[in-house]
């Protein structure tokens, strides 16, 4: 079973929507008021989380509201890698004081605080990570305050078990033309592709308990599948973010690789991202495009609740008031 199902990944960003085909994000609130209500209505106790978000902007929730997306979750979440790609080194409203407003990772508390006071709902951090691109030593480093930083922050996932290996294309838009940024995709995990373990890997038993794991599964990459679950029974860890991708089923033989891999992960906790739009049905031919009808998308989340959610309470008869039997 799952745990929880997340409305797509980092949706006001570029690399994983493209908003300007979405003019205010109105197609993506539509979006996650029909698929929320699928997942409501097929897996009452599956808990429903809003993708994402990167960059961590309370602007952008409240767009959400306007559209009645937040109506439709239970969770809002957020993405940040203050040390590789956010640099959170400016205040956040023109009132604050930069010389005792909190930098770095150590900004981390009050960037949740911002999207509480907007968002009325519990805030996850789900997606959280520094690279080793630089030095392990820092990524090490990274890992512990991070964990401190976010103590009070219901759930923490990091990113991620393995870095991605050399040869698979990191998703993002600009590719190789942004530089180092790019390269610092392929250094976000406690091991190495090959499977080294890594200078932070020894740091995990600090943190352990406190922390998830995010690891993505290639369409029938059972290698990896395998190998991580090896991991995460080592590592002690309890809470797994993983993504079913809405393109992969279209495939052959989609759903059995789906059901395999949440069989596989049933000693864990795990939040699915639903995400990835199959470019025949997107309005562009591209996993980012809105899609041409968001009810299919709706349904793709509703058949994954069917079939991983946790199951349904059936009223019997001794359940049922007396004016009823």
């Amino acid at each position: 079973m799952l745990d929880s199902v997340m409305f797509w990944n980092e949706p006001n960003n570029q690399s994983h929507w493209d908003f300007h085909m979405d003019h205010d994000w109105v197609q993506f609130g539509r979006l996650v008021r029909l698929a929320g209500a699928q997942v409501g209505a097929a897996a009452p106790g599956l808990r429903r989380v809003l993708g994402g978000i990167s960059p961590i902007d309370p602007a952008f929730i409240e767009k959400m509201r306007e559209h009645g997306a937040l109506d439709a979750v239970d969770v809002v979440a957020v993405h940040g890698f203050p040390l590789d790609w956010n640099y959170w080194h400016a205040p956040d409203a023109p009132d604050d004081d930069p010389a005792t407003v909190p930098t770095g990772i150590h900004a981390w508390p009050r960037k949740i605080r911002l999207i509480e006071a907007v968002a009325g709902r519990p805030v996850w951090a789900t997606e959280v990570g520094v690279s080793s691109f630089g030095a392990e030593e820092t990524q090490a480093w990274g890992l512990r305050e991070t964990a401190r930083a976010l103590h009070a922050v219901e759930r923490v996932y990091w990113y991620s078990l393995f870095d991605l290996p050399l040869w698979r294309e990191a998703t993002t838009r600009h590719k190789e033309a942004e530089g180092s940024a790019y390269y610092r995709h392929y250094h976000m995990g406690l091991l190495t592709a090959e499977g080294r373990p890594k200078l932070a890997l020894s740091a995990w038993p600090t943190v352990a308990g406190r922390m998830g794991l995010c690891q993505w599964y290639h369409f029938e990459d059972e290698a990896t599948l395998r190998e991580s679950i090896r991991w995460f029974h080592e590592l002690g860890v309890q809470d797994v973010r993983t993504g079913i991708s809405w393109a992969d089923s279209h495939r052959p033989g989609a759903w059995e690789w789906f059901d395999h891999v949440v069989a596989s992960l049933a000693p864990f906790r795990v939040l699915a991202t639903l995400c990835f739009t199959p470019p025949s049905r997107g309005r562009r031919p591209d996993h980012t495009s809105p899609p041409l009808d968001p009810h299919e998308f709706a349904w793709f989340c509703g058949e994954v609740a069917r079939r991983y959610g946790p199951p349904t309470e059936v009223s019997t008869p001794s359940d049922l008031p007396l004016s009823v039997m």
